[in-house]
């Protein structure tokens, strides 16, 4: 777990894909709930054609106007581009959690939680309504080679956790802990791997006991042999206090770990990598 990449077998190497940007116009096909506070929205258009994510973490942006009527940007040299006047949306990064190139249709999921542009977008959503994605900007695949995985993360990560899970393959091993409000917020995942599921909910934790993820995170045992690999993401705070509990306390080489903020409390549009990951 700690030998510098000078000396990591390129079985165990992850590596950076770039892909070309590009805005697509997407319409909704079909909304359904997953659990009680994530929603699965299918998303069909022809634009979708060519489109690639090359990993399970990935991440596009999708454009939430505030009027309801979608703009199509084209690439400029400062990126993409809305027509003069016209108001650029905000934006929110989200990970393409399925993508099927013969249907070309994409599955995208949402927390329902507070006041937002995506959060009111989807609450208010109808099938034909439409929606402009762009990216993915690029990718960090982490082969599926290594011996074990670890996936940690709050219900923001769990498309991407998900759709790790359903592309391992029979043999390998991996152990999820992920953080929901309540055992309704649990989901089945579909997996050829060997996986431990370990649910933790934050109406079954008090003040005193601190952060409940970082908490069940150091309730793991480190596997003594093979090659290993930690992916993990949820809110800023979780996210840098676990990191630092892997590489301080535990001595877990950074490029061993890859540990993402999907959210900030108190902030908005946040997603950002915490420390050193290749």
């Amino acid at each position: 777990m700690t030998s510098s990449d000078l000396t990591t077998p390129s079985a165990y190497v992850v590596e950076r894909v770039r892909h070309a940007i590009r805005a697509r116009m997407l319409t909704v096909r079909d909304i359904s709930k997953v659990t009680p506070q994530l929603v699965r929205v299918t998303f069909h258009s022809p634009d979708l054609e060519g489109f690639v994510s090359a990993s399970f973490d990935d991440h596009i942006k999708l454009f939430f106007p505030a009027d309801g009527i979608p703009i199509l940007p084209t690439p400029s040299e400062q990126g993409l581009a809305f027509p003069e006047g016209a108001q650029r949306p905000p934006t929110r990064d989200y990970t393409p959690r399925s993508y099927r190139a013969t249907q070309n249709e994409l599955d995208i999921e949402f927390v329902l939680h507070g006041d937002g542009p995506a959060a009111n977008w989807v609450s208010r959503a109808k099938v034909g309504d439409q929606l402009v994605i762009a990216g993915p900007r690029g990718s960090f695949v982490i082969p599926d080679t290594f011996n074990w995985l670890w996936l940690i993360g709050d219900e923001t990560a769990l498309p991407a956790i998900a759709r790790r899970l359903e592309e391992l393959p029979s043999g390998a091993s991996a152990t999820v802990v992920a953080l929901v409000q309540n055992a309704s917020e649990q989901q089945s995942f579909s997996t050829k791997a060997n996986a431990q599921i370990h649910w933790v909910h934050r109406d079954e934790q008090s003040a005193a006991t601190g952060d409940p993820l970082e908490a069940a995170v150091r309730q793991l045992d480190i596997p003594a042999s093979g090659e290993g690999y930690i992916w993990a993401a949820g809110e800023a705070a979780q996210m840098r206090a676990i990191h630092q509990y892997l590489t301080k306390e535990k001595g877990i080489a950074k490029t061993r770990i890859r540990a993402s903020s999907y959210w900030k409390k108190g902030a908005a549009a946040v997603h950002e990598t915490l420390g050193a990951d290749s």
